[in-house]
């Protein structure tokens, strides 16, 4: 069994490199044309309480084609995630490693902590105060 997780390791690397590129194109076409099918947010349509990331897809979208107005009014991190993407897409490409070497698991916990934070704060502002933080669509 670890011979063919070692196997899938390696051809994950070897074709994962596009990964990066693949999903920053996937989002820079949603973002052109928002008409697009995609994923909803399985928590969101089970509970009607949107999760951390809702509405980030379309932020990050919609910031990679310019729309920076559109992307902070959906998502605060949507631009911040936009960048993360392309400069992610540009040292995969450079570097030949799908898990750039800076990346650290601490880095991954303050983003983690941050999207919570920032999840709680504007579920406080919806739910707890009244005001509208959440798009309505």
């Amino acid at each position: 069994m670890k011979a063919a997780g070692r196997r899938w390791a390696r051809r994950l690397g070897s074709c994962g490199l596009l990964l990066p590129a693949g999903v920053t194109t996937l989002l820079v076409l949603k973002g052109l044309h928002p008409g697009l099918p995609g994923l909803s947010c399985p928590l969101r349509a089970l509970t009607g309480i949107p999760c951390p990331t809702c509405y980030l897809t379309r932020a990050t979208a919609a910031s990679l084609v310019g729309r920076f107005d559109d992307a902070v009014a959906l998502h605060a991190f949507g631009p911040v995630v936009a960048a993360g993407l392309v400069v992610w897409s540009l040292l995969a490409l450079r570097t030949g490693r799908l898990v750039p070497r800076i990346l650290r698991g601490r880095h991954l916990v303050v983003v983690g902590v941050l999207l919570l934070l920032y999840w709680a704060g504007r579920m406080g502002l919806t739910y707890g105060i009244g005001l509208q933080a959440f798009p309505l669509s």
